[in-house]
C-alpha cells in the first residue's frame, strides 16, 4: 500500500451535471492513484493509505442504486484495515459521503455539504478542510473547474500537506465516458499553483478540442474550422500561452512580486466577496428599483407657468 497525504475535493455542479475531483499531496502522480469518476454516476477520492478497489466499488455501489453513505459502507466492509483509510465522494445527484479512519495521520478530517465532499490528512492543521469548504461554498456561481482549483488554493494557502508539496490535480467528466478536463502537474516546487497555470491554458486549448469530440448520442462530426487551425499551430502561438496572456496588473504594472503562496491565500480569503459581485452582476436591478437617469440639463429648462387664478 501507498500512503497518500493529501487534501482533496470532490464535488458535483448542479447546473451542469458535471463531476470532479481536485487533489493535491506531498507525494508524486496524486492524480494517477486517487480520482476515480464514472459519469452520471459518481466521483470519488481514496487517500491515505490508498485502496483504488474501494473507489471502483463505491462506484459500482452507486450504479446500483445505493445511496453515497450505502455504497461507501459496503466497500469497507470489503477492506481489512478501514482505519487507514479516507474517502470522499459525491454521486449523480450531488449527494455526498465520506470517511476518515481512525489511523490516518493527523491532522485529518471531513466534512461533506450539498454537492460536495471535501477532506484531508496529514495536514498543517484543521484549518486546511475549512478553508476548502469556504472556498468551495463561495464560488457556487462559477464553473466546476474553478470551484475546484478555488478550493485547492485555499487548502494550499492555508498549509496543506504538512510534508510539503509535489503533485496536484484536476478531473472532470461530463456526459461522456471521457474526462471533459484530465490535468496534472507532478514533481514541482508549487503544484498548485502550477495546476491554475496550465487549467488557463487547458481552457483555451484543450476544452474547445474536447468540446468537438465525437459523442456517444451523436454523430462523430469533425472540428471546427478554427480549433483546427489553433491546434496546428504551434504551441507558443495558441491562445492561452505565455506571450499571449494578460498582463498581471500587480507584476507588470505595478511592479510587485507575489510569492505564489499569498496570492492563493488572498484569492481563497475574497472568494466569498468575488462570487457576490458575480452573482450581483448577473442581478437585473430594474425589478427592484426603476432605472435612475441623471439629466444636467433639467435644472435649466423653463417650466411652463400657470396663469390660472383661484
Amino acid at each position: 500500500m501507498r500512503e497518500l497525504n493529501t487534501f482533496s475535493v470532490a464535488a458535483r455542479c448542479p447546473r451542469t451535471g458535471q463531476l470532479g475531483v481536485a487533489v493535491a499531496s506531498a507525494v508524486p502522480a496524486v492524480g494517477g492513484l486517487c480520482p476515480f469518476l464514472r459519469a452520471g454516476i459518481g466521483a470519488v477520492t481514496t487517500q491515505s493509505w490508498v485502496n483504488p478497489y474501494l473507489a471502483a466499488r463505491i462506484l459500482d455501489g452507486l450504479a446500483g442504486g445505493q445511496d453515497p453513505d450505502a455504497a461507501l459502507a459496503a466497500a469497507l466492509a470489503t477492506d481489512d484495515r478501514p482505519d487507514l483509510r479516507q474517502l470522499g465522494l459525491v454521486d449523480g445527484q450531488g449527494r455526498a459521503a465520506a470517511w476518515t479512519g481512525a489511523g490516518c495521520t493527523p491532522a485529518a478530517g471531513h466534512r461533506t455539504g450539498p454537492g460536495y465532499a471535501v477532506q484531508g490528512n496529514m495536514l498543517a492543521g484543521p484549518g486546511v478542510v475549512d478553508a476548502m469548504v469556504a472556498a468551495f461554498e463561495g464560488s457556487a456561481a462559477q464553473d466546476l473547474d474553478e470551484r475546484l482549483m478555488r478550493a485547492l488554493e485555499a487548502g494550499d494557502a492555508a498549509g496543506g500537506d504538512r510534508r510539503g508539496k509535489q503533485s496536484a490535480a484536476l478531473k472532470i467528466v461530463a456526459a461522456e465516458d471521457y474526462p471533459r478536463l484530465d490535468l496534472r502537474v507532478d514533481e514541482h516546487a508549487e503544484p498548485v499553483a502550477e495546476l491554475r497555470r496550465v487549467l488557463l491554458v487547458a481552457r483555451r486549448q484543450l476544452v474547445p478540442f474536447v468540446a468537438g469530440m465525437p459523442r456517444k448520442d451523436g454523430p462523430a462530426g469533425a472540428l471546427p474550422d478554427d480549433v483546427v487551425a489553433m491546434l496546428l499551430r504551434p504551441p507558443a502561438e495558441r491562445p492561452g500561452t505565455a506571450g499571449d496572456a494578460a498582463p498581471d496588473l500587480l507584476r507588470d504594472v505595478v511592479g510587485l512580486r507575489q510569492e505564489p503562496r499569498r496570492v492563493a491565500h488572498l484569492l481563497a480569503q475574497f472568494a466569498p466577496v468575488l462570487a457576490e459581485i458575480a452573482r450581483l452582476r448577473d442581478l437585473d436591478l430594474a425589478d427592484i428599483h426603476p432605472p435612475v437617469v441623471f439629466d444636467p440639463t433639467l435644472p435649466y429648462r423653463r417650466v411652463p407657468h400657470d396663469d390660472r387664478r383661484d
